[in-house]
């Protein structure tokens, strides 16, 4: 599902470029004859402000990162893909009698007050994907809208056009989860998997059955909210609190750190809750969690205990080949759940649907 694109000509391929509020991350992956190939991956930090709750606050330091990013990659692809998150999107599922995409889509032209937040539809980009026959109606059928704000996407693909890169698809980051699971993991039709990526200040919680996203929310709670928790307990800097919440530096017990991420694990457990309280066959499978907050000590057992649910970290160079001159198993392992949304927008192609 691409939400929210701009068709272009020339080549199909595109880097990934995940555009966090800590750390930006750049991918590139070719389609070879044995499949897609991760061909690059580079990351860099973002100073604190310059993204807040999924908003730019700085465009011109979001610019250079972007450019110095490109440069120590060596990526010459053009296109980019990259994505939108947080409150800066609405994602909204709906119901409508079976209809032709043409004609949903000039329906929801019409009449976007009744189906998106927005008072005026001429402010706002939007899109949509049709995810089959609804369950209890077969004259129905189930579609995701995707809508955010012009001047929203305006300053996230700002930032990469100045840095001298063509943005040739905005997506969204609890859909590049799904890409990234699609290709990665063999699934049912049945099978209920929670993608959970938890960002330095957004989580993303995308919930699929059989690849098919049915259930998504974010909220702006994340590592940093673990961090300043640490910060305020222990009396020291931001920066000394992210090293012992990775248990580097100042010493902190794994009990104390799990503690400091019930509010983000409360949150986790009510979005499943309330999934498995409105749709039918809620049973989930699995949690795959990623960002850079499933390498914290313990989580996943935590997790585990907190929602009765399976915890696996998410692997997103499962099912894609790479060069091992180039790239250590290990290495990979290491920034693979970090990696993740950015592989997923990696694995767009500008005529995708």
């Amino acid at each position: 599902m691409g939400a929210l694109k701009d068709l272009l000509l020339g080549s199909k391929k595109v880097a990934g470029l995940d555009i966090g509020s800590s750390l930006i991350k750049l991918i590139e992956i070719d389609d070879t004859p044995k499949g897609y190939a991760l061909k690059s991956y580079a990351q860099a930090p973002l100073q604190r402000g310059v993204i807040e709750n999924g908003l730019v606050h700085d465009l011109a330091k979001l610019t250079n990162t972007i450019k110095g990013l490109f440069k120590k990659s060596k990526c010459r692809v053009k296109n980019v893909a990259t994505a939108l998150s947080g409150h800066s999107v609405i994602i909204k599922k709906a119901n409508f009698a079976r209809m032709q995409d043409e004609e949903l889509r000039e329906l929801l032209t019409d009449e976007a007050e009744n189906y998106m937040p927005f008072d005026d539809v001429s402010e706002i980009n939007f899109d949509f994907f049709i995810i089959g026959e609804n369950d209890l109606n077969p004259n129905q059928m189930d579609v995701m809208i995707v809508a955010a704000k012009k001047d929203i996407i305006h300053d996230c693909t700002s930032a990469v056009e100045n840095a001298g890169r063509h943005v040739a698809i905005v997506d969204v980051d609890s859909f590049a989860l799904e890409a990234a699971y699609e290709e990665n993991y063999d699934f049912t039709e049945e099978d209920i998997v929670a993608l959970v990526n938890i960002g330095a200040s957004i989580t993303n919680i995308n919930i699929v059955k059989g690849g098919m996203s049915v259930f998504t929310r974010n909220f702006l709670l994340g590592g940093n909210a673990i961090t300043e928790a640490v910060q305020k307990n222990l009396g020291v800097s931001f920066e000394e609190a992210e090293e012992a919440k990775l248990a580097r530096g100042v010493p902190l017990n794994q009990e104390e750190l799990i503690e400091y991420t019930q509010p983000v694990f409360a949150e986790i457990e009510r979005s499943i809750d309330y999934f498995s309280s409105t749709f039918m066959d809620p049973y989930i499978k699995k949690i795959l969690i990623s960002g850079g907050c499933s390498h914290l000590p313990g989580i996943m057992e935590a997790l585990t205990a907190r929602t009765n649910c399976e915890v696996e970290k998410f692997n997103p160079f499962k099912n894609i080949t790479y060069d091992k001159k180039i790239f250590r198993e290990s290495y990979l392992e290491n920034i693979g759940p970090t990696a993740t949304l950015g592989v997923g927008l990696a694995l767009r192609r500008i005529d995708d649907k």
